[in-house]
């Protein structure tokens, strides 16, 4: 009597007992090792508790920021406006200054400006020592 050999068939089916671990190991590697952007934004140091002073209009320099990045200049009460572009800001600051050393820069943007004309105008004012910036919003 012959014994006949039953040959074993390689089975079709994928083991699935370890797939919920092994999704689980790859999600906890991802969350791991994803690296996060920092937000990036202005630094600017600002004071620790807002003040109110009354400040001369004679000690103000308006710099009004357009939407078409054209910076119109004011000083003071004058109702003459220069136009300039945020490059030349630096050095009409230093002129300014140099007239008045207690000039307050009051940078405003319209809402519908670019946000680099403004970085543009603060690096420049930045550059050229301005210490003292008032950030504001144009009215419409």
């Amino acid at each position: 009597m012959a014994m006949l050999k039953k040959k074993s068939r390689a089975s079709g089916e994928i083991p699935t007992s370890s797939m919920a671990d092994i999704a689980f190991l790859l999600l906890i590697f991802f969350l791991v090792t994803t690296i996060f952007d920092e937000e990036k934004g202005l630094s600017i140091v600002l004071p620790e508790q807002g003040e109110e002073a009354e400040v001369s209009a004679n000690n103000i320099l308006h710099l009004v920021i357009t939407p078409q990045g054209v910076v119109e200049v004011k000083r003071g009460e004058s109702p003459q406006i220069q136009r300039a572009s945020p490059s030349e800001i630096g050095a009409i600051w230093r002129f300014e200054v140099g007239q008045n050393e207690n000039l307050i820069a009051a940078v405003k943007t319209a809402p519908g400006a670019p946000y680099r004309y403004m970085i543009d105008v603060l690096d420049q004012l930045q550059a050229a020592g301005a210490s003292r910036v008032n950030l504001g919003l144009m009215e419409q």
